[in-house]
C-alpha cells in the first residue's frame, strides 16, 4: 500500500475556496490512480474526485463538478483538491485514497486511504 497523508483543510466563508494536497509515498506515486472522497457529520463516506495515473482522466461527482479541480504532480508525488465557491454542505473530513485501478477509485474501493482533513465553510 502507499502511505498518504493530507494537508490544508480549514475554516473558510461560503464562497471561499481552499486547496487540498495529499502527499504520498511508499510507492511508486505513478503507478496510483487517485482521488478525493468526503465525510460529512452523520453521514457515509462519498466520492468527490479521481484523476487517473498521468492525470488525463478526471472524474467529479455532481456535487462539486464545475467547482472542484483534482490534479496531480507525479514528480513531487502529490494529489491535489482545488474547491472554490464553497458552501456550508462542503463541510466535511476530506480523505486521500489511492489504487492501481482508476475503476475502483470511481466506485469508492481503494486500496488506501489517508487519515483525512477536516474542512469547515460557515455560512
Amino acid at each position: 500500500q502507499v502511505q498518504l497523508v493530507e494537508s490544508g483543510g480549514g475554516l473558510v466563508q461560503a464562497g471561499g475556496s481552499l486547496r487540498l494536497s495529499c502527499a504520498a509515498s511508499g510507492r511508486t506515486f505513478s503507478d496510483y490512480a487517485m482521488g478525493w472522497f468526503r465525510q460529512a457529520p452523520g453521514k457515509e463516506r462519498e466520492f468527490a474526485a479521481g484523476i487517473s495515473w498521468n492525470g488525463d482522466r478526471t472524474y467529479y461527482s455532481d456535487s462539486v463538478k464545475g467547482r472542484f479541480t483534482i490534479s496531480r504532480d507525479n514528480a513531487k508525488n502529490t494529489v491535489y483538491l482545488q474547491m472554490n465557491s464553497l458552501r456550508p454542505e462542503d463541510t466535511a473530513v476530506y480523505y486521500c485514497a489511492a489504487d492501481l485501478s482508476f475503476v475502483r477509485i470511481q466506485s469508492a474501493k481503494p486500496d488506501s486511504w489517508g487519515q483525512g482533513t477536516q474542512v469547515t465553510v460557515s455560512s
